[in-house]
């Protein structure tokens, strides 16, 4: 049977440049980047180059790059690390009401250590409601974290629009934005946007599952999570896992979005023709969404019963966020989503691998699931 992998949002194959490049640093680059010796500073000079190279994605010095064991560990450092340097300051934490896990129970957290923690909502759209979050912010706001794009839906945040809106508001406040699900899809500056804190990570664009970044704005302070060395300017110690990072930016390196970018809007211009001409499908992602995701629902049949019957035929996809693990998303609630839809809801996403014969299968997959689970 052939697979026709269209859950990408979760994770991505790893290229084999990628491949390639971790099992160099295992075998023959395998020094400890932090040792002085020629083998140490080898892998050290490996792990400042990919450094650079994910800095050069993002627009900005490697000195501000901080690698990580992926989105998880950089979300969770900046809002962790950023509420403990500024608690002197105040106490408001905000964050949108469609964050991913990473951040939205991080946020929690911080609410049950005594921060003032907001939820800022969403328009029907999926997009933060900007007069709502100006009427958050108070002079006791200390940090803000909105993602770049929404990991169920594509939902494009106005990065840029909302830093200047929180600059402006609450100076001394840090602006976050996890960009995993952006970050090698499209053109992401948080520099030029006024972010303070980035969070990116490397298996959703081919790299290794187990490394990220967090991009951190030279000026910007921050509390370390974790300590114990002398790594990374002490922000996040412990030795460097080399060969992740090496694949991570070898990934990056091949991420080129003028090369890939009108092969997916042309797959997701296909698969919403087609989506879309079937009267139980609707499309729960708005109409500028990223175009690597869509988000629909099927009338009348649960998603997990869906995705099982998809997956009989080798189509791959999720009822939601992997991270959830089946629960109900809380995203497509905030959207304002009647409890059907959000019961029916279904993610495809895309990457570069896909392609018209992966949508060709989807299709035949959901069209014979309408015919047999509705009389079911």
């Amino acid at each position: 049977m052939n697979i026709h992998y269209l859950d990408n949002s979760a994770t991505t194959q790893v290229c084999q440049e990628a491949a390639d490049a971790a099992y160099r640093m295992m075998r023959e680059n395998y020094g400890n980047p932090s040792s002085l010796h020629k083998v140490g500073i080898q892998a050290e000079t490996a792990v400042e180059e990919a450094r650079g190279i994910i800095a050069d994605a993002l627009n900005v010095q490697p000195k501000t790059i901080y690698f990580t064991s992926g989105g998880t560990e950089a979300n969770n450092t900046a809002l962790f690390g950023a509420a403990q340097a500024l608690r002197r300051r105040g106490d408001r934490v905000i964050v949108s009401a469609i964050e991913h896990s990473s951040v939205y129970e991080s946020a929690k957290r911080l609410s049950e250590l005594g921060y003032d923690v907001q939820f800022a909502p969403v328009t029907d759209r999926g997009v933060v409601d900007i007069d709502a979050l100006k009427a958050l912010l108070t002079d006791k706001t200390i940090l803000v974290s909105i993602m770049t794009v929404n990991n169920e839906t594509g939902a494009i945040q106005p990065i840029e629009r909302i830093a200047k809106l929180v600059h402006k508001n609450c100076p001394e406040a840090l602006f976050h934005s996890d960009a995993v699900q952006a970050f090698g899809k499209m053109s992401v500056k948080p520099k030029k946007w006024g972010v303070d804190l980035m969070s990116v990570s490397a298996h959703k664009i081919h790299g290794a599952k187990g490394c990220g970044a967090l991009y951190i704005r030279e000026g910007a302070r921050i509390l370390p999570l974790l300590y114990g060395g002398e790594q990374q300017k002490k922000l996040r110690p412990g030795t460097e896992s080399a060969p992740l990072i090496a694949a991570f930016a070898t990934a990056a390196g091949f991420s080129d979005l003028s090369l890939h970018a009108e092969q997916i809007k042309e797959l997701n211009r296909y698969a919403l023709d087609q989506l879309q001409a079937i009267d139980d499908i609707s499309v729960n992602s708005p109409c500028d969404a990223l175009p690597y995701i869509i988000n629909i629902s099927v009338a009348g049949i649960r998603s997990e019963t869906m995705l099982h019957h998809l997956e009989e035929s080798g189509v791959y996809v999720s009822s939601s966020s992997a991270c959830a693990k089946g629960k109900r998303s809380y995203v497509l609630e905030a959207m304002g989503l009647p409890d059907d839809r959000i019961d029916s809801s279904l993610r495809i996403s895309f990457s570069r691998y896909n392609t018209t014969e992966d949508i060709d299968a989807l299709i035949e997959g959901l069209q014979s699931g309408i015919a047999t689970l509705q009389r079911k």
